[in-house]
């Protein structure tokens, strides 16, 4: 596995050039003030840029030994609920991930594959980052290699963790509460509901 290539940038997210932002900003003089939704957004991405991996919520993975057949990494995977399932050495160091999408495509060509090692048909090159580096990586991670979940390793590149998309909302709508709005889609507000008979 390797890690996430690129550093962090100012340019992560499409919607939003911090670089630009705030040489536009420092340009005019006019660092401060900030309005509240500009503090918000420096608040964020300072964050991100400092704050380390381990702050997020990390999930257990579920792994599964080189040898061990698709069989039993699918039975794990079901067993904790988790669409991935992450192929260590004998030191926990991941040397490869194997995915749900994997087995179906998979199973479509051959039924009797499930019999097979994990190591046949896993991915090799897999992201990850320490729980060390900031978090902006792991949105590099997500975003640069288009996938849904990264390895957290220790500093001796042991696997200690799952994040991704999940784990940076819950940490967004930790930290910044008073800026997520939580509606179901197609869903109704409070207001737009009958009551009564």
């Amino acid at each position: 596995m390797a890690p996430v290539s690129a550093r962090p940038r100012w340019d992560v997210c499409p919607a939003v050039d911090w670089g630009r932002w705030l040489d536009g900003r420092i340009g005019r003089g006019a660092i401060f003030p900030l309005n509240n939704a500009e503090r918000v957004r420096m608040g964020l991405y300072e964050n991100l840029r400092n704050e380390p991996v381990k702050t997020l919520a990390l999930r257990k993975p579920v792994t599964a030994g080189p040898e061990d057949t698709i069989r039993q990494a699918v039975e794990r995977m079901r067993a904790q609920r988790l669409g991935c399932v992450i192929v260590v050495d004998s030191d926990q160091k991941p040397v490869g991930m194997f995915t749900e999408s994997m087995l179906t495509q998979l199973l479509t060509s051959n039924p009797k594959v499930v019999d097979e090692p994990v190591s046949k048909h896993m991915a090799e090159h897999w992201p990850w980052v320490r729980a060390t580096d900031p978090i902006h990586d792991v949105l590099d991670g997500l975003h640069l290699k288009n996938v849904r979940f990264l390895c957290v390793v220790d500093e001796n590149d042991r696997l200690i963790g799952l994040t991704g998309q999940k784990g940076l909302m819950e940490y967004v709508a930790e930290h910044f509460p008073g800026q997520v709005m939580v509606q179901r889609i197609g869903g109704t507000s409070v207001g737009d509901k009958r009551e009564g008979a």
